[in-house]
């Protein structure tokens, strides 16, 4: 389906290239009808859109396993309708497992100051288990700017800084591309990660180099659809998640 708009687009750019090709001469000529984009309903504030995987909405652990042994999610489940990580009882995953995704996260840091520099509400949102977006309260509270809130761990410094005040809450939009292997195990194409936060660009379709390593080079080791993880940090973050959803588009 998909590529039959490709298809069409470059069919359109090589003619305008050839002085052989002819000149379309009515509207009709370079106008297409098929394939027609699915319908999706807009989500209103703190929704979902109709085709998205609600992964959290506040009742349940449901979707959620830990990170460790695959068993219950001991993190702590609030009346509020958000969840916040239990200090050093491991970060927790979706059972499903993704490739290419659209992904919306919510997440606070305590209003009270905990700690200083990575140690004042760090968390992270990996995808694929292995590609961190730095959760971290950088209000007043300066670090390695590679490791700073919205960073992508180690590699990508944000754009911009986009927090909220300490104690409120923050979103993440992110457009995530798998990264691709061929059947050696040789990555043929990088993963790549757009970021908004708090509706400001902070990471502009830049490219993964590989796992987001705290000691040590990327890694590329070949695999497939993982899941998504969000971490406990193990320094009594008090760091809360809420409205999670992701849309697949590969």
């Amino acid at each position: 389906m998909v590529l039959g708009i490709f298809m069409s687009v470059s069919v359109c750019v090589q003619a305008q290239g050839n002085d052989h090709v002819t000149e379309p001469a009515t509207p009709e000529a370079t106008e297409f009808y098929k394939p027609v984009p699915k319908t999706v309903v807009p989500g209103s504030h703190n929704s979902a859109p109709s085709d998205a995987i609600v992964l959290f909405d506040g009742s349940n652990f449901d979707a959620w396993e830990s990170s460790k042994d695959k068993g219950k999610v001991n993190w702590l489940l609030n009346t509020d309708g958000s969840m916040t990580v239990k200090d050093k009882s491991g970060n927790i995953q979706t059972k499903r497992k993704f490739g290419s995704v659209q992904l919306h996260i919510e997440w606070r840091s305590p209003k009270e100051v905990r700690g200083i520099g990575q140690h004042r509400a760090n968390s992270g949102v990996f995808l694929q288990e292995r590609y961190e977006v730095q959760v971290l309260d950088n209000n007043d509270n300066e670090t390695y700017v590679n490791g700073q809130v919205g960073a992508i761990y180690k590699q990508h410094v944000p754009l911009a800084k986009a927090s909220v005040p300490s104690g409120e809450w923050n979103t993440y939009d992110i457009i995530y591309h798998a990264p691709q292997f061929n059947a050696n195990g040789v990555k043929t194409k990088s993963a790549t990660i757009t970021v908004l936060h708090n509706n400001v660009l902070i990471q502009d379709h830049v490219e993964i180099q590989g796992t987001t390593e705290y000691i040590g080079w990327p890694k590329n080791e070949p695999h497939g659809k993982a899941a998504l993880m969000l971490q406990d940090h193990g320094d009594n973050s008090g760091v809360s998640y809420r409205n999670i959803w992701v849309r697949e588009f590969r």
